[in-house]
């Protein structure tokens, strides 16, 4: 097992959002608001538009089940501050593990290469602490089972899925949870932390027969503890990935052409996420690089889409009490029954276009820089019942659940891979097809969308965006969605 402390600590006190990071972040290096705002000031003496102090501290483990063993582990801690300094579209920043004031001091001075003299500004001196709604429990994951009880929540998984088809030849499952403290420190004044605690289970599985090997996956989690992944989840993720792996055992070649393309409620989303949600953050909008620049109070999809980002929802895996600037996260409009509303904004990209901050500023960590992100991204319900949709189709194909994809922002182009995919024929689902591709552009396929269902939901708990070198947890969702006229690339 691999072990890495980049900085001893010792566990943080858990309680309110302000106390857990005032005594994890600030008490341990003798750093007080009055020595904050000193930074921050020093940072504004010259002309800058914003400055920000970034702290955090984390603490991360992984499990690998394989074969019925420990195959792999991981536990690590990590903690330290970023400084930014933004004047007009000019940003610098600088980081150090190391919280004292000194290393704060140095990083500051760093980030005043971008400004220019004259036109000194001050920062703020009066304290103001952003208080934002608490949507998960400050708790920490990793403490929350011993090590052995990890194990045999794992044991317990793989040994649901061997049970559950004879065809099952090979499980391999993995746990990972992460607890996180944050504190966002500006130059206005505002002081704003929070506490975020981070779980994923996965499972994979392959099934053999007649010489053929197909697997399937499955997994989920969230903002909660490992309390969360009881049998009855681990039912679940067996019987999901277990049901992907022997349904392709049986699937034929799909074929190419265009056609209709009916996608699955949920993770399927994630095409929404990737083909049309990238496009409507604020940086590539305000450099006019995306496909929707310029576009809002336009009509860019069907009637009757409305899309949303919210990093409001509690306990899901892309929501956030308050973003990586302090902000609370918002429930934001993005397209509303066809009409481009918005974009996601962060401070410096809103600022810029005049636009109302939407609360998605997002890092990876301390040693990188916040741009626009998502939290978790989906289209509202419909009117349609899934059934009748899968009834109104002809033939065509049926995309339950999705792989992966590429897409480009610019253009809105896509290409993602279908994991499990049916043919439809006679308005019925009749067998099962691998390898079947769609291929697109986002904004042309919302308005080729006809039919929209009535069984809106949002994935497990297993998105991970990235963007730029960075990646973030998000989430995604939509309801059944019959699309006419897509690019299918098959095997047939």
């Amino acid at each position: 097992m691999k072990t890495e402390q980049k900085s001893a600590n010792t566990s943080p006190i858990l309680g309110s959002h302000f106390e857990a990071a005032t005594e994890t972040l600030l008490m341990p290096a003798s750093l007080d608001v009055a020595k904050l705002q000193n930074v921050l000031g020093d940072m504004m003496s010259h002309k800058i538009d914003y400055a920000d102090l970034y702290f955090q501290y984390s603490r991360s483990e992984s499990w690998g089940l394989e074969e019925g063993q420990v195959k792999s582990g991981n536990f690590s801690i990590d903690q330290g501050v970023g400084v930014r300094a933004v004047s007009g579209e000019k940003t610098a920043f600088a980081y150090s593990d190391d919280i004292t004031l000194s290393a704060l001091q140095e990083a500051a001075k760093a980030t005043k290469a971008i400004a220019s003299l004259g036109g000194e500004q001050t920062a703020n001196s009066t304290t103001i602490k952003s208080n934002a709604p608490q949507l998960y429990v400050p708790q920490d994951p990793i403490a929350s089972l011993s090590a052995d009880a990890k194990v045999k929540l794992l044991e317990r998984l793989e040994s649901f899925a061997r049970k559950l088809d004879p065809r099952i030849s090979q499980v391999t499952a993995s746990i990972a949870g992460e607890y996180e403290v944050v504190m966002v420190v500006r130059h206005d004044g505002v002081m704003a932390a929070d506490v975020r605690p981070l779980v994923r289970l996965s499972i994979n599985v392959i099934a053999e027969s007649n010489g053929r090997r197909e697997q399937g996956s499955s997994g989920g989690g969230g903002r909660f503890d490992y309390s969360y992944f009881t049998d009855e989840v681990l039912h679940d993720y067996a019987q999901k990935a277990v049901h992907q792996a022997i349904i392709n055992l049986d699937a034929r070649p799909a074929p190419a052409g265009s056609m209709t393309v009916v996608l699955g409620a949920g993770w399927p989303g994630i095409l929404l996420h990737e083909a049309i949600g990238h496009g409507l953050e604020g940086d590539f909008n305000r450099k006019g690089s995306s496909a929707f620049s310029n576009m809002i109070g336009q009509q860019v999809a069907a009637r009757g889409i409305t899309i949303v980002d919210d990093g409001t929802i509690q306990n899901r895996r892309g929501s956030l009490s308050m973003d990586d600037e302090g902000n609370p996260t918002n429930r934001t409009v993005l397209i509303e029954d066809g009409i481009l509303r918005g974009y996601i904004q962060d401070t410096l990209n809103a600022r810029l276009m005049n636009m109302p901050v939407t609360g998605n500023a997002r890092r990876e960590s301390y040693a990188h820089i916040p741009m626009p992100r998502m939290t978790n991204t989906y289209m509202l319900n419909g009117t349609v019942p899934p059934e009748e949709i899968i009834k109104s189709v002809k033939k065509g194909l049926y995309a339950a659940n999705f792989g992966g994809g590429q897409v480009d922002i610019t253009s809105g182009k896509f290409v993602f891979s279908a994991s499990e995919a049916y043919m439809i024929e006679d308005g019925k689902i009749t067998y099962p097809v691998k390898g079947a591709t769609l291929i697109g552009n986002g904004p042309e396929v919302l308005k080729r969308v006809s039919m929209i269902g009535n069984d809106m939901a949002l994935d497990s708990g297993v998105g991970t965006c990235g963007k730029e070198g960075q990646s973030v947890p998000v989430g995604v969702g939509q309801p059944t969605l019959k699309i006419d006229a897509l690019t299918v690339g098959g095997t047939a």
